[in-house]
């Protein structure tokens, strides 16, 4: 029985997920990157914005698609787990990427093209509402995939194994090469086609792209390695700031010993399982 079991095991994780993995990083990036890097042009262009609104506008997207991560990376730790978080955050930038495909295609959700040297009709509140709620979703969806997708593929490959050793640096090399790859489909085909052809094929292109990955990843659960949620570092750090501030008072004990140890929880964050105890950091 217990061969089998083993056997089994085997048989979760392994460079046979890559495929499935990979899908959702090239579509995620062909999708942030395929807009991101012309969005100026998109916003001054198709909704007649002022390049400096235009400019805050990017501003506020990138800035917010830059803290979500920390978001992902707490439910992903702490609750859901990568996959779940992966697969949740994927749905919601595809209802983003939806949304600003259709706003990019029907009429009513722009303003009317410029006539001559007539002064451009800048797009209204409700036009702009679903530019920002489809961003928005594009920046949560963001944040849960950046953070998540990278790890949950090192997750695939048992680190205690000498033999898997190798396979590790093999996936961490075609994943930068994908992304890479993928980035730069993204800076050139996609960008010519939203300049030269249409902004509906530039956007269709990606949020079509980002579907199939989904599927994919999905399809691939039974071959992943799912490890469940171990906790989030931002937990514990909070908890030592909140017993820092509550014991602040107290006096320090005499030896080290005298302090509390807990070397299963501690296991995973210390060397050896134990924490080292430090005079230096009063």
């Amino acid at each position: 029985m217990e061969p089998k079991e083993n056997h089994a095991r085997r048989k979760k994780g392994g460079l046979i997920t890559m495929p499935f993995i990979f899908a959702n990083e090239i579509c995620e990036k062909l999708a942030v990157v395929g807009f991101n890097t012309n969005m100026i042009s998109y916003l001054t262009t198709q909704l007649h914005l002022p390049l400096t609104k235009a400019a805050n506008t990017l501003t506020n997207f990138s800035g917010t698609a830059s803290l979500t991560p920390l978001l992902g990376a707490f439910i992903a730790d702490s609750f859901a787990g990568k996959f779940w978080t992966v697969t949740a955050a994927s749905i919601i930038y595809q209802i983003g990427m939806i949304s600003l495909t259709l706003s990019a295609v029907l009429p009513q959700f722009r303003p009317p093209p410029c006539k001559g040297e007539e002064l451009c009709q800048q797009a209204s509140a409700g036009q702009l509402a679903v530019l920002y709620g489809s961003l928005l979703l594009g920046a949560l969806g963001s944040g849960g995939i950046r953070p998540c997708i990278v790890a949950f593929g090192a997750d695939q490959f048992d680190e205690s194994d000498p033999k898997q050793t190798t396979r590790t640096w093999t996936y961490f090399n075609w994943y930068y090469f994908v992304m890479g790859a993928a980035i730069l489909v993204a800076v050139t085909v996609l960008v010519y086609i939203q300049d030269n052809i249409g902004w509906g094929l530039g956007l269709g292109i990606p949020t079509v792209a980002m579907f199939i990955s989904i599927i994919a990843f999905i399809i691939g659960y039974p071959l992943y390695r799912n490890l469940n949620p171990a906790g989030s570092p931002f937990t514990r750090l909070v908890q030592v700031a909140v017993a820092a501030i509550r014991k602040r008072k107290m006096p320090n004990v005499s030896e080290a010993s005298l302090l509390y140890q807990n070397d299963e929880l501690d296991a995973s964050i210390s060397l050896g399982g134990k924490l080292l105890h430090s005079g230096q950091m009063k």
